[in-house]
């Protein structure tokens, strides 16, 4: 089995807003976002989800222009379908669009939906253009361009309209925690920060003309990123500091000091791993940001009280949702958190 690199989008020099919202939409809008661990650029497609163990694989494909033709759509499959008749196993197909015209869906609310949403001339336009896309791409063997592939591949395609702007694509990392929100501007300008990783990967040594045997081998040539490093630039934007790049935070000297001294480092990097698999931890994403919000309320409302005060100001059933904290890592959580906003009150 093997899959080699081939893309008309090689030329390309910066990651467009478009594939920015297509990276977080996979992150916190599709129903297997929880799934995602790595986001890999410009490598299968403009996009591909991964999951941790790498045994699926979320294809997607970006488009930005806003009044996008049934055959113009059509077209933009093509990097889709040759992932499809691949000897690679891709387990979704999207196409992630800026807007459609009128003649393309049915139910023009919908902004998620399948094939049968759109309208029988659209989808015959649609054929057309991908037909004839197909056919002018070298990497895309004749005999895979019959009407079964297509029909079937078409029957597995998602389409997804894109319709927020750059700031609530990042804000919805952060859910619904209000007080965690930054402005508008803030938001946006994180947004920009992604876009910027994400253009940077693209921009590596080239991989045209690489071939691999297997999905995980993509890894290597790290054209992607994961969903712990985009959290990990959003509470580092939130606190004004990366909560990883030093060493022991100035509120959480004095318990540093009371540890007996030949297990003082040791404790402190328990401290740091606890608080790195309750970012990570998949199954409890809304616990932690609950926990987050709380603190970091509790220590806006008492910017004099200490961390020791500030843990026993929490509630204790949201502390109790965060299984990866103990009472330690938790007053190295707030600690850290009290630094980074330190300047802010």
């Amino acid at each position: 089995m093997t899959y080699t690199i081939s893309s008309s989008e090689r030329l390309r020099k910066s990651a467009a807003d478009a594939e920015t919202k297509a990276l977080l939409y996979l992150m916190n809008f599709h129903e297997d976002h929880d799934e995602i661990h790595y986001f890999i650029v410009d490598f299968f497609n403009d996009l591909t989800g991964m999951d941790r163990m790498s045994d699926k694989l979320w294809d997607i494909q970006s488009k930005g222009a806003s009044n996008s033709s049934p055959k113009a759509l059509g077209k933009e499959l093509v990097t889709l379908f040759k992932n499809f008749v691949s000897e690679f196993e891709f387990d979704n197909f999207i196409l992630f669009a800026g807007g459609v015209s009128n003649t393309v869906r049915i139910d023009s609310t919908k902004k998620v939906f399948k094939i049968d949403n759109i309208e029988p001339n659209g989808l015959k336009k649609l054929k057309e253009g991908l037909l004839e896309e197909c056919k002018v791409k070298t990497y895309i063997n004749d005999s895979d361009i019959t009407t079964q592939k297509i029909n079937e591949f078409l029957n597995n395609v998602l389409f997804v309209i894109d319709d927020k702007e750059p700031s609530e694509y990042v804000k919805s990392i952060i859910k619904n925690h209000i007080a965690l929100i930054p402005s508008k501007d803030e938001l946006s300008t994180i947004f920009n920060e992604i876009r910027k990783i994400q253009s940077d990967k693209k921009n590596t040594s080239p991989v045209e003309g690489i071939s691999i045997t297997s999905t995980d081998q993509s890894l290597n040539y790290y054209r992607h990123l994961t969903s712990g490093q985009i959290k990990m630039l959003v509470i580092s934007r939130i606190i004004n500091r990366n909560p990883f790049d030093r060493g022991c935070p100035i509120h959480f000297v004095d318990i540093f000091n009371s540890f007996p001294v030949e297990i003082r480092q040791e404790a402190l990097e328990d401290c740091k791993l606890a608080f790195s698999r309750a970012l990570f931890n998949k199954n409890t994403p809304e616990e932690f940001w609950m926990l987050f919000n709380e603190t970091y309320n509790k220590i806006i409302e008492h910017p004099d009280k200490n961390v020791e005060e500030i843990f026993g100001l929490l509630n204790r059933n949201i502390k109790q949702a965060c299984p990866d904290f103990d009472v330690l890592s938790l007053k190295y959580f707030i600690a850290t958190v009290k630094e980074g906003l330190q300047n802010d009150y």
